[in-house]
């Protein structure tokens, strides 16, 4: 039993035009896939996915039991994918992966840094390059977020992927070499804007000089 219940129903029909008609009723297609399911194309309210997903620690990897749909009913998912409309973030489509509690599934989970970390203190910047690990687990096992503690950095110090603590039954996928956080000192980012300035006076300059003299001489 999931903490997160979404109804759905078996969507009748494909297609642009039946997306078209759904939208304009308050729905959305959506596709279910995984485990002994095969692909079933099913519709749902979005507002109820956005206002679960919005509720839930997990976000995206919330798992939701479905109800109704048919053979789907009782279904334990993942949500793989959402499209959103780029101008007003309204979901238009869901991809569901059916789980099997038993057999361990691939995630994607948010890094969160914690922690005052000295050298931001002596003028330097926190980076965060890497945002999400991808890890493998059981599907009760997902973790809602991975912390990293960066209490510690000084100026000129990195933390990597290798370097965060994963919870217990928690498998890593991402690269270990990879870095999550570092503190810059300030001057290497001051001294990265008059450097474009002046290459864009070079170039300005460039574009205004006048052209070079032709070469005299008749033709032969």
């Amino acid at each position: 039993m999931a903490d997160y219940e979404l109804n759905v129903e078996l969507r009748q029909g494909t297609g642009k035009g039946v997306a078209r008609k759904l939208r304009a009723a308050g729905r959305i297609p959506a596709v279910c896939y995984g485990g002994d399911v095969g692909v079933t194309p099913i519709e749902v309210d979005p507002r109820a996915l956005d206002r679960m997903l919005a509720q839930s620690a997990a976000g995206l990897n919330t798992l939701i039991d479905l109800k109704g749909g048919g053979s789907l009913n009782g279904k334990l998912v993942l949500v793989k994918e959402l499209q959103r409309d780029p101008v007003r973030g309204r979901i238009l489509h869901a991809d569901f992966y059916a789980v099997d509690l038993q057999r361990k599934v691939h995630v994607s989970v948010p890094i969160h840094l914690f922690g005052s970390p000295p050298g931001v203190k002596m003028g330097g910047i926190l980076d965060q390059p890497l945002r999400e690990l991808e890890l493998e687990c059981l599907p009760r096992a997902i973790p809602e977020e991975i912390r990293l503690d960066v209490g510690e950095l000084e100026i000129g110090d990195s933390l990597h992927v290798r370097d965060i603590p994963l919870p217990q039954g928690v498998a890593l996928l991402s690269d270990p070499e990879l870095s999550v956080a570092s503190v810059a000192a300030p001057s290497v980012a001051e001294e990265a804007a008059p450097a474009v300035e002046e290459a864009a006076e070079v170039a300005e300059g460039a574009e205004g000089a006048a052209p070079a003299p032709a070469a005299e001489g008749g033709e032969d």
